[in-house]
């Protein structure tokens, strides 16, 4: 990523690095707790909600070509699991490791402009602006990488009836009697016929048969 305007102090997500002064092997750690931006996670899916506490460990470290930050981000993330759609909270843990460059710059501290060949690397490069960061590309990538694509609210969910939508967790023997489509309309025509009707449909009435045994003797 290209540098960017002047980051915003007062950003919870915006860190400073002055401290560090920019001597190679310095180190700083911090903790902060910060409200969760709008769509930490995976939209329509499962993610953090907006103004959820999330708690920032982070180790920053100075080397040659900028600050290399180390971290671990904790909160609790919010979902609909995909088999039974029950609503479900999960602990997310998301660690994250990024270079965070220098840009280059003349003794004025102007930052110069980088060559042809260089412009399409520097679109996935992070920089430093006036000894700060933003650190919620990456905390928003982290999130993402760590939440599961498919939550579910247990391992065994058995899901949802595909027949009634009934939550099959909640009555294990549900089950619906299986009836052959092919045979449901002469089930119910055999039920509504008295036996006289089913003799005739046979063929026979009694009284015939009786009359052929006769003529036999």
């Amino acid at each position: 990523m290209a540098p960017n305007a002047r980051l915003d102090h007062r950003n919870p997500l915006v860190f400073d690095t002055h401290e560090l002064g920019r001597r190679p092997g310095a180190l700083q750690r911090l903790t902060r707790v910060i409200d969760a931006p709008v769509d930490l996670g995976i939209q329509g899916v499962v993610g953090v909600p907006e103004g959820a506490p999330v708690e920032l460990e982070l180790r920053l470290e100075s080397v040659m070509e900028g600050v290399l930050v180390t971290g671990t981000a904790r909160a609790q993330a919010e979902g609909e699991c995909v088999r039974c759609l029950e609503p479900l909270e999960l602990a997310l843990e998301a660690d994250f490791q990024e270079m965070f460059s220098y840009p280059d710059a003349d003794d004025r501290g102007r930052v110069k402009a980088e060559p042809a060949d260089d412009a399409e690397d520097d679109e996935d490069r992070l920089f430093i602006e006036d000894g700060m960061f933003d650190l919620e590309p990456v905390l928003r990538d982290a999130v993402v990488l760590a939440l599961p694509m498919q939550p579910v609210c247990q391992d065994d969910c058995p899901g949802l009836c595909s027949e009634c939508g009934a939550r099959l967790a909640d009555d294990p023997g549900h089950h619906h009697d299986a009836t052959d489509i092919r045979w449901a309309a002469l089930q119910g025509l055999a039920g509504s016929l008295g036996d006289g009707e089913k003799d005739e449909m046979s063929g026979e009435a009694p009284g015939s048969a009786r009359a052929n045994e006769k003529q036999e003797k």
